[in-house]
């Protein structure tokens, strides 16, 4: 990967005890912001760590200095410096007076998308997901620049506070030959949306932070009218956004749907179950980890049905090994609120269960390992003919032990496992993955071997 950096005109438009200290400072290229309060001493944030850059105390006349030499603050408290991707943040009082400054360092990095270079090569629209903070905005600045430059598309970015092409009437370079719409005030960005599409006639449309159910609403008439998309939402991971309502309708929407008694048990499920309303905005979902691991969901439909239906999640981890090398593996998922440590049990997650009769499958390190074992099975507080007669709806025998230590697979009620502390010992001494139910049926062992087998 490489890095434009601009830090030099950030540091001229700072006081000089903290110019003198940034320009020969030996980590000024891991420098994510600086932090400027009236009152208090300056301090520098690094990826993993702060320190302070000077003994002496910040004045009004520093706060002064540094706002007269900076672009005039929106109505979002946020300005910029010509031809950078630097951005100001200032903090006010109860008169509006200024007493605090956020200065983050903008970069523009080339090669951050080399993992996903498949995935926009798709043509698909992709959400990114991420925590504030853990660069979803400079990786979509880096997909406007491949979509516009090396995949020749008409790129229209919509640049809300302007952190993606700079602070500027002429663009940065970072975006490449993509087209910017600058929105004048933050309530109006669904309208710019659609503005992009019926006047500028994109291929491809880059949004950041969506964050209104008007915004979401917006995304999916784009959606529909057959225009790429590439946005981003704040949330750790699919999950999250279920659980959203402002944005649940970037994935359809969540209703409850009430089947019937044959249904439900054709199903396994309860009769009122979480289903989705209607048609997705993105097809791709990146939900970014951390900078160097992203989780990749190919198809974001089925990793939403099978969300609200409990059933395994398979995905890919892509992981940057160095600038060179990246490593792709893929995991399967069950509904993550439902694991369990391998280091402790954690009560809260029986309780989360109290009402589902489902099962609950635990892994090592997350991961379906159950594939590569050799499968012994173990009934506990139910027959063990139970599971036999299982195994031959299916057509295939399974082995059975009355030996726990010599086990692999342990199936039993919920209830009675969470009463035994011995047997939790055992089976985190033996690292052996197990099922809970509820409540016992030939049905349910049925679905369970043939997940499992």
């Amino acid at each position: 990967m490489n890095v434009d950096r601009d830090l030099e005109k950030l540091v001229e438009n700072l006081p000089f005890f903290i110019k003198r200290t940034l320009l020969y400072h030996p980590n000024k290229n891991q420098l994510i912001e600086i932090v400027i309060d009236l009152g208090r001493r300056p301090e520098a944030r690094f990826n993993n760590r702060t320190e302070y850059l000077s003994q002496k105390i910040i004045s009004w006349q520093d706060l002064d200095y540094i706002t007269k030499r900076v672009s005039k603050f929106s109505n979002e408290n946020r300005a910029g410096i010509e031809r950078t991707l630097h951005r100001i943040s200032c903090i006010r009082n109860r008169q509006l007076i200024i007493t605090g400054l956020t200065c983050r360092v903008g970069r523009a990095v080339f090669g951050t998308i080399s993992l996903i270079r498949d995935v926009l090569e798709s043509g698909q629209s992709l959400l990114i997901l991420g925590k504030p903070g853990v660069g979803k905005t400079t990786i979509i600045r880096e997909i406007a620049r491949v979509l516009s430059e090396e995949m020749e598309k008409r790129v229209v970015i919509i640049d809300t506070s302007n952190e993606i092409a700079g602070d500027s009437d002429i663009p940065h370079m970072g975006i490449g030959r993509a087209r910017r719409l600058q929105v004048t005030k933050t309530e109006l960005q669904h309208q710019v949306m659609i503005e992009a599409v019926e006047n500028h006639t994109p291929e491809v449309i880059i949004i950041d932070e969506i964050g209104t159910e008007l915004e979401a609403m917006a995304a999916r008439i784009i959606a529909e009218k057959g225009v790429q998309l590439v946005g981003t939402a704040h949330g750790n991971c699919l999950e999250n956004l279920i659980k959203n309502p402002t944005l649940v309708d970037l994935i359809g929407g969540i209703q409850y749907v009430t089947l019937s008694d044959d249904e439900a048990k054709r199903r396994g499920t309860q009769k009122s179950i979480l289903e989705r309303k209607s048609y997705l905005s993105f097809q791709i979902a990146i939900e970014i980890n951390n900078r160097y691991s992203w989780t990749i969901h190919e198809d974001i439909k089925t990793s939403i049905d099978y969300l609200l239906q409990g059933k395994f999640i398979v995905n890919q981890v892509r992981k940057f090994i160095n600038p060179i090398k990246t490593q792709i593996r893929c995991k399967n998922y069950y509904i993550t609120s439902f694991f369990f440590s391998n280091d402790q049990f954690i009560n809260e997650n029986w309780k989360k269960l109290k009402s589902r009769q489902s099962f609950l499958l635990k892994t090592k390190e997350n991961r379906s390992v159950i594939h590569d074992k050799r499968l012994i099975f173990y009934s506990y507080s139910f027959s063990s003919n139970l599971l036999k007669e299982a195994g031959r709806k299916i057509g295939i025998q399974i082995q059975l032990t009355n030996n726990i230590e010599e086990a692999t697979v342990l199936v039993g009620l919920k209830k009675h496992v969470k009463q035994n502390f011995k047997l939790q010992q055992i089976i985190k001494k033996n690292n052996m993955s197990f099922y809970v139910f509820n409540t016992v049926s030939l049905f349910q062992l049925v679905k369970l071997l043939k997940t499992v087998v």
